[in-house]
């Protein structure tokens, strides 16, 4: 028995005992499915997108139906069908080992559920670029802001949203910035400080922004917040992950990848023998 004479406080719990809450809607039979206030019925379905619902449902935020474009357009961006890349590699084992697509591209998800690749690193762009703008509004000029950042990492241009580990620029930023302007989007503050930034790590050390850091900036100048932009990218990699599951559905069982024992660098103990203890 625990020592412990104190009863739990189960006040709280008895609040919501027996009942289900929600402050983001439901379905009332007889009157309708709502969403954050919405009929989605009447109000939603047929008269805005589902990247429009998407984010309503990730934020509270019914946004226009350009800026809803645009996040669809970022996403196309920022999910590839290259086995290469981790997330869709676990796709492709799931094709290769015949899983649903359903597990394979959950797992890939999960996978880019990380701080290197994925969700966390477009949210960590969000922090530093609004953190940035907040210190350049207090004064700290951009030159600052980047030797700063450059000095946690021992005078390397590891900031987020800049440079790119495997080539020079990203032709995705190219892209997305047809896209800004198709759509009527004028530079805010964020993408504008985020400009600077670029043009001094060029300067400094020939690298540029990538397609985070302009996500990142240009999401910021929208209102979002670095969690808000974690829920509305929540599936950011499913196209990728679910198009290398079909390329190795269509394959062969279990030829992603196959290894012989000999391409295995073992660097371990070697073998011993088992004492007999009959």
């Amino acid at each position: 028995m625990s020592k412990n004479k104190k009863a739990p406080n189960t006040q709280l719990f008895d609040q919501y005992r027996g009942t289900i809450r929600s402050r983001t809607g439901g379905w009332f039979p007889g009157q309708g499915v709502f969403c954050h206030g919405y009929n989605m019925m009447e109000d939603l379905v047929g008269k805005n997108s589902y990247f429009q619902v998407m984010i309503l449902n990730a934020t509270g935020r019914l946004v226009e139906r350009r800026l809803a474009d645009w996040v669809e357009a970022a996403q196309i961006c920022l999910s590839w069908p290259d086995p290469r890349i981790w997330c869709n590699c676990i796709g492709a084992l799931g094709g290769t080992m015949r899983s649903s697509v359903v597990a394979a591209t959950v797992a890939g998800i999960l996978a880019a559920d990380s701080k290197a690749y994925g969700q966390k690193t477009l949210t960590e762009g969000v922090r530093f670029i609004q953190g940035a703008l907040a210190d350049y509004k207090n004064g700290i000029s951009p030159q600052q802001i980047v030797s700063t950042e450059c000095a946690r990492f021992g005078g390397k241009p590891t900031i987020m949203g800049y440079a790119r580990p495997l080539a020079k620029g990203d032709e995705r930023v190219e892209a997305m910035e047809r896209v800004t302007t198709a759509l009527g989007f004028e530079d805010g503050e964020h993408l504008s400080l985020a400009y600077q930034i670029e043009q001094l790590l060029l300067s400094e050390h020939n690298e540029s922004m990538n397609i985070n850091g302009y996500a990142s900036a240009f999401l910021s100048d929208q209102g979002f917040s670095p969690e808000e932009v974690y829920r509305i990218f929540t599936i950011l990699v499913t196209s990728g992950v679910t198009a290398c599951y079909i390329d190795t559905l269509e394959r062969p069982p279990e030829t992603f990848l196959p290894l012989r024992c000999d391409d295995i660098d073992y660097q371990g103990p070697q073998p011993r023998d088992i004492p007999d203890r009959t």
